[in-house]
């Protein structure tokens, strides 16, 4: 495990209407994140292809394999840095469903593949939902955990990542603008408050620009498990990366207080308890 780890979130704004180039850019984004040092890079959810679509057809037509020339590409791009790679992509299961994922690759090819769980608004007429736990993966630079976008707004699926042992949570995101638009978005305290919660480092990267009239929040943050905000994007929703080094050994640390430790201090037992509790008793 590797002291200090570079990570990086490329903030894409990719097209809909134009899939190959979307795709392209991503590619690149990566190729030069790499290049300039980066050893986990994450790119937006569905970055190859742009999130509005007007039919579940139009998501079809978008879809890839995952064992397709999409996710190769990617691990081409990791293979030229020994680095790790995220990203959010349209897939085409071999059942011929379709789903919203996240893949993680490196050099040698597809470690792992997450399809989300937490579908938002029209996601639930194009993709079909995820059925497997998320992942928590053992890599050389340490144990990465898989989530993308509405899915941090579950804390069981965060928290459950923490316990499995992700030292690492990344979410590929879409963030539409919040209407009125915030100073600070809330996305920023999402992520501060699911790494403080759990002592993990989480890694959002967003997309920005504007789609078929849904403006993005280009919110990409980096938080540390105290909490502390270590990259965040700069305002206007543009294309940017964002870089934090990280030393990922700090999230197997648990310990919050000089008494305390955020793991060994949960009572399991008691809140299985209050979940079989009768509502109508209380």
């Amino acid at each position: 495990m590797a002291e200090t780890v570079r990570i990086a979130c490329c903030q894409l704004t990719p097209d809909v209407e134009d899939s190959v180039r979307s795709a392209a850019r991503a590619r690149a984004a990566l190729g030069t994140a790499i290049a300039e040092g980066a050893q986990i890079v994450i790119l937006p959810e569905l970055a190859h292809c742009g999130y509005v679509f007007g039919s579940a057809q139009e998501a079809r037509a978008a879809a890839q394999a995952a064992d397709g020339e999409l996710l190769a590409g990617w691990a081409q791009e990791a293979g030229r840095g020994d680095a790790l790679v995220i990203g959010g992509f349209c897939e085409l299961a071999p059942d011929g469903r379709v789903f919203n994922s996240s893949a993680l690759v490196d050099g040698g090819g597809v470690l792992a593949v997450y399809r989300k769980l937490h579908l938002w608004n029209d996601e639930s007429h194009w993709f079909a939902p995820g059925e497997r736990p998320a992942p928590v993966v053992e890599t050389r630079y340490g144990r990465v955990g898989l989530g993308i976008c509405y899915d941090i707004e579950f804390p069981e699926l965060t928290r459950g990542l923490a316990l499995a042992g992700a030292d690492l949570i990344a979410l590929p995101t879409n963030w539409p603008r919040d209407s009125p638009p915030r100073e600070e978005p809330i996305l920023h305290s999402l992520a501060l408050t699911t790494a403080y919660l759990s002592r993990v480092f989480v890694a959002v990267c967003d997309r920005g620009g504007s789609e078929r009239g849904l403006d993005f929040q280009g919110g990409s943050v980096v938080a540390a498990p105290n909490g502390a905000l270590l990259s965040a994007a700069a305002p206007g929703g543009g294309e940017q990366t964002l870089v934090a080094d990280c030393e990922l050994r700090q999230a197997r640390d648990k310990r919050n207080g000089p008494r305390n430790d955020a793991f060994a201090d949960r009572r399991p037992e008691r809140y299985l308890a209050m979940l079989a509790q009768d509502p109508s008793a209380v």
